[in-house]
């Protein structure tokens, strides 16, 4: 893992190229602590800060072919370098080194642009191809590496971080406000939709060409599900088949993600995923293991018994790490820096510290349960749309709509509802059956009633403007034909994965403390491969991850692989309205910067802030709000009131 930055063209600056790569790379050296080098072209400018995990003495970068005419800056790893490797040697390829590097340079020297369809990785990289005068950059299947891209006077930038973009002269912050009006709805922007004004991210699975000619974007993988009337490919396979084969994929997928020539640990939350993926890790090496997990004051959070059944039950050698509210409101402004957009929850904050105890610990890597509830459907967002729909066949019931209360069961507001007013809150209408965001519809309507507290200035800017009719619009033409399950787990992993999680609580959380991240339920053939898992093996009537526990079982106990689902979450509003609420709260949320930012009614902030002091749980709506609020006021104290101090911190280093 490290972070990359250049360009192509001739950057329109009085700043000479070298410096302005050395200050673009200085700017995420956070990501790449062990070596910072550049390499200017006629026409072209690489950088890199490298994390060195694999090669550690062979990897430098950027790193060019034999003949000096191809040149790489790489995110990220490549898995199944080892296999390439040797196809590639079979070819008549020879290596100088032993990094997963040099494995991209030989296989884009035999496939070209196509390259990226063998590699099995979570990647970002850019090749400079000297002969075509053509630059590349590509960005992994699932999103899990971040890349960003901008062009500024006849100039093409791109960088892991928006931070390194803005270091370029002439590039500004400005926050877009579709973009906030988007996270105000659906939690994330929608790609290429970036917070910040004119700056784009390349969509995970895609490929950015760019040449003195133009610029061109493709998209090389894509999300497929059987439809929902076909029998699909797994017609006729019996269900312990079918699971037997995912163990021996996820298995192979956590294997081949444990190598690293630098120690590899795992974080352990206690839920099921984390669980799976330490225990496979025990299966797979003799080796100890060293695990990680974030503790809680406040028993609605903790999942402390779990961890710790899971430690004596794999003997790992386990640390935790006790995140307190005042923890999480001191580090939320470092934790806007580096997701670099607003965020509604502080999920991201005990994540940041958790990977700053990995690296205090020595650690690099660590091995996290991500994805499997997007894969496998896991969220209880799968149950309740699955429960909607059985209500709406009989509006009429007294009884159906009492299902509700099996939802969300860590969530006492929820709980205390009455039978009408759940009825209510999880009707999105019969009308709604067939809108393809049904399964959504309840969260986006709770989620954009903090568009509530915009300002008038903003509530001009956007006019009529839908966020969801935009989501619509972006849905691939298969979309309508697959299974209702299929298309809800489609708007989690191609939408929030990677616009939240992966981002803002995975990458910019652990990169944050110089951690790589690696996600074995990520691997895109256990993807391709459960994506035609018939739905009903996934979600048994009321049961999560059915197929995925079954396939396990054996490796767990019971209690663990059992237990129903616990959402990661973390105190949220209540951090910024304590009695003991860091100060940059109330310099933040003053009336003066609120309108100074213009984003937000100062009035009807004050309101809330007022109601959230005086009662100690708010609602949904309000609780996302405050978040909401508070992130967005601090990423423009962060970016758009202070550009020069964010340029200035990017100190010049050694060029190579």
């Amino acid at each position: 893992m490290c972070g990359i930055a250049g360009y192509i063209g001739t950057p329109a600056t009085a700043v000479p190229k070298a410096t302005l790569l050395d200050r673009m790379v200085g700017a995420i050296a956070h990501r790449g602590p062990d070596a910072c080098a550049t390499r200017v072209f006629d026409g072209a400018g690489l950088g890199h800060a490298r994390l060195s995990i694999i090669d550690l003495a062979g990897g430098a970068q950027p790193m060019a072919s034999e003949d000096q005419a191809i040149w790489l800056t790489f995110n990220g790893e490549i898995f199944n370098h080892i296999e390439l490797r040797q196809e590639l040697e079979e070819k008549g390829h020879r290596f100088r080194t032993s990094s997963d590097t040099e494995v991209i340079l030989h296989l884009y020297r035999e496939k070209g642009l196509d390259c990226v369809d063998d590699l099995n990785g979570d990647f970002s990289f850019a090749i400079w191809d000297e002969p075509k005068q053509r630059l590349m950059i590509a960005r992994d299947r699932m999103g899990v590496r971040p890349l960003f891209y901008t062009q500024h006077n006849g100039c093409l930038y791109f960088a892991s971080e928006v931070k390194a973009l803005l270091q370029v002269p002439g590039i500004n912050a400005e926050l877009d406000p579709v973009a906030l009006d988007q996270i105000f709805t659906l939690w994330f922007p929608l790609a290429p939709r970036t917070a910040f004004t004119n700056v784009s991210e390349l969509p995970p699975g895609h490929v950015l060409t760019a040449t003195a000619d133009g610029m061109r974007v493709r998209r090389y993988w894509q999300f497929d599900y059987p439809d929902a009337d076909g029998e699909g490919s797994f017609a006729g396979r019996s269900e312990a088949s079918l699971a037997e084969e995912l163990r021996a994929l996820l298995f192979d997928a956590t294997r081949i993600r444990l190598r690293s020539d630098v120690p590899v640990g795992a974080y352990l939350s206690g839920g099921l995923d984390s669980s799976i993926i330490t225990a496979a890790v025990k299966q797979i090496t003799p080796e100890a293991l060293r695990t990680f997990s974030v503790a809680f004051e406040s028993a609605e959070f903790d999942e402390r018994e779990q961890q710790q059944e899971m430690v004596a039950a794999l003997q790992t050698q386990h640390e935790e790490l006790l995140c307190t509210q005042t923890d999480i409101a001191d580090a939320f402004p470092s934790v806007i820096r580096h997701t670099e957009t607003p965020v509604l929850r502080t999920a991201p904050a005990p994540l940041f510290g958790l990977s700053g105890l990995v690296r205090m610990a020595g650690f690099k890597v660590v091995l996290t349960g991500e994805g499997a509830d997007e894969v496998f459907a896991g969220y209880d967002i799968f149950k309740e749309a699955k429960l909607r729909r059985f209500c709406a066949s009989q509006p009429d019931s007294r009884f159906r709509p009492l299902l509700y209360r099996r939802l969300y069961p860590y969530l006492p507001q929820l709980q205390n509802q009455s039978q009408a007013s759940l009825a209510a809150f999880f009707s999105a209408g019969g009308n709604a059956l067939d809108d393809p965001l049904y399964s959504h519809l309840p969260r986006f309507r709770t989620t954009s009633g903090t568009k509530l507290f915009f300002s008038e200035r903003m509530r001009r800017e956007l006019g009529d403007y839908d966020a969801l009719a935009d989501l619509r619009d972006s849905l691939p033409g298969d979309f309508k034909r697959w299974h209702p399950l299929s298309q809800s787990q489609y708007l989690e992993a191609a939408h929030l994965l990677p616009g939240y999680i992966l981002s803002s609580q995975g990458d910019r959380m652990s990169m944050a403390h110089s951690v790589e991240g690696r996600y074995p339920f990520l691997d895109h053939r256990l993807v391709e491969f459960a994506a035609r898992i018939p739905p009903q093996m996934k979600l048994r009537a009321l049961r999560e991850k059915h197929i995925l526990r079954e396939s396990v079982k054996d490796i767990l106990p019971k209690t663990i692989s059992n237990r129903p689902k616990q959402p990661y979450r973390a105190p949220d509003s209540q951090c910024f309205t304590s009695a003991d609420a860091p100060a940059y709260v109330d310099e933040r949320l003053s009336r003066s910067a609120l309108e100074a930012a213009g984003y937000f009614d100062a009035g009807a902030v004050e309101k809330l802030l007022a109601k959230c002091r005086k009662r100690p749980t708010v609602g949904t709506r309000d609780n996302m709000a405050m978040v909401g609020i508070v992130s967005t006021q601090l990423w423009h104290h962060a970016f758009a009131e202070n550009a020069d101090a964010e340029r200035s911190s990017a100190e010049p280093r050694a060029v190579a």
